[in-house]
């Protein structure tokens, strides 16, 4: 799936519209062929006890994870609207009036405005969910535990160049989800759990993983709210609006991902952050006390055929430095390390330390294996002539 996807983020529930619940498949069972046909007894004899397998596996991962994952209600200091009603003269100098329904604030009450997913990390009370579910600074935060205890979460850290946030909860001894120490694979079991709709709290959903190096546009590009995720795990486990947050678990119960995106023109294709990247943050805070990204400060397309037609580029490979639709989409941010290097709108960014740019090595994940601080080395190509700049990454600030 291309970068041009139209795709949501999970958003944050308001407690006013649901439109659709889309089911989400289950684990398919691949059974070997035999070179003999089994009789009807040994089918009835087999067949279940595979499916028994596979129903204990998915009930074991639940069992172990469930406890780990929370609910996270939002809530803002809203007004209260009451009604009164305003005599009106009927007529000039009449007798008679008429009552006219206003409207006028009473005072402000917190109300609950969305909600989303989280999962502990830790024993001491940390939480990661995504960075949009606790994007609203002016709102109050507070998570609902497995055993129906609620209570106050703080916003301890929010990631500047990815879809993660971290929370924090007063308390010892939680049960914790570990992160996945091994990779994806392509069709493996995976099993989802989540706040669906913001109002089905800790739903399970079955299904596989569908995809993976996934590049997406994620948000509402009618509000203006859009980020780009690289990297990204697709799985058609259903999920839906307020399972952002939650996590994507192997049949270890590990987190493989975090679930943060759906396809909102196609059914059970749904996007979560990889736990390599849920690692980087993870780490970042506990060393720093915030999560530190490194940054370049460009704006970029990764080139295609169709680009290299539509442009006339002289490459079939790298990425086009280029403005958005709007002035305020520059090529180039203003003071950035990209700018101070000298990197222009229209140029070619071919290598980075030497290493080609093509769909299987991405810049953005390069420069975020790096430090704020460390230098690198650009290929550029600029009016058909190759150039190397250097380039001193600064750290993203939110």
């Amino acid at each position: 799936m291309n970068s041009t996807l139209r795709t949501v983020l999970l958003s944050v529930l308001t407690s006013v519209v649901v439109s659709a619940i889309i089911l989400g498949s289950g684990t398919a069972i691949l059974l070997h062929a035999v070179p003999t046909q089994p009789t009807t007894q040994q089918q009835n004899t087999i067949t279940p006890a595979i499916q028994t397998s596979s129903q204990n596996s998915v009930t074991s991962v639940v069992q172990k994870a469930d406890p780990a994952v929370v609910s996270v209600i939002i809530t803002k200091d809203l007004p209260v609207m009451q009604q009164y009603y305003q005599n009106v003269p009927f007529g000039f100098n009449s007798p008679f009036s008429v009552q006219i329904p206003q409207m006028r604030q009473n005072g402000t009450q917190q109300q609950e405005v969305g909600g989303g997913t989280a999962f502990f990390v830790s024993p001491d009370g940390l939480l990661m969910t995504n960075k949009h579910v606790v994007s609203d600074t002016s709102a109050s935060y507070t998570v609902l535990l497995n055993n129906g205890r609620k209570l106050d979460a703080k916003v301890v850290a929010r990631d500047a160049a990815n879809d993660i946030a971290l929370l924090k909860v007063d308390g010892s001894n939680y049960p914790y989800l570990k992160l996945a120490t091994s990779e994806p694979v392509l069709g493996q079991s995976v099993v989802a759990i989540g706040n669906a709709l913001g109002e089905f709290r800790n739903t399970v959903s079955v299904g596989v993983v569908s995809g993976l190096q996934r590049s997406i546009t994620a948000g509402d590009p009618y509000a203006g709210n859009t980020e780009q995720l690289n990297s990204i795990i697709q799985t058609d486990a259903a999920i839906n609006e307020g399972n952002s947050g939650g996590p994507l678990l192997d049949m270890n119960g590990n987190v493989i991902g975090m679930n943060s995106a759906v396809a909102t023109d196609a059914q059970n294709i749904g996007f979560a952050i990889p736990d390599t990247d849920l690692s980087v943050a993870l780490t970042s805070y506990e060393q720093n006390g915030r999560i530190v990204r490194p940054y370049l400060g460009v704006r970029y397309v990764p080139i295609t055929a169709e680009i290299v037609q539509q442009d006339k580029l002289p490459v079939s490979q790298g990425d086009l430095v280029t403005h958005g639709e709007t002035a305020a989409d520059t090529a180039v941010v203003s003071g950035s390390p990209a700018d101070k290097a000298g990197i222009k709108d229209g140029d070619i960014i071919e290598k980075i330390d030497g290493h080609d740019i093509t769909d299987a090595f991405s810049l953005s994940e390069y420069v975020q294996s790096k430090k704020p601080g460390d230098t690198v080395t650009l290929t550029i190509l600029r009016n058909d002539k190759q150039q190397t700049l250097q380039v001193t990454l600064a750290e993203w600030k939110q």
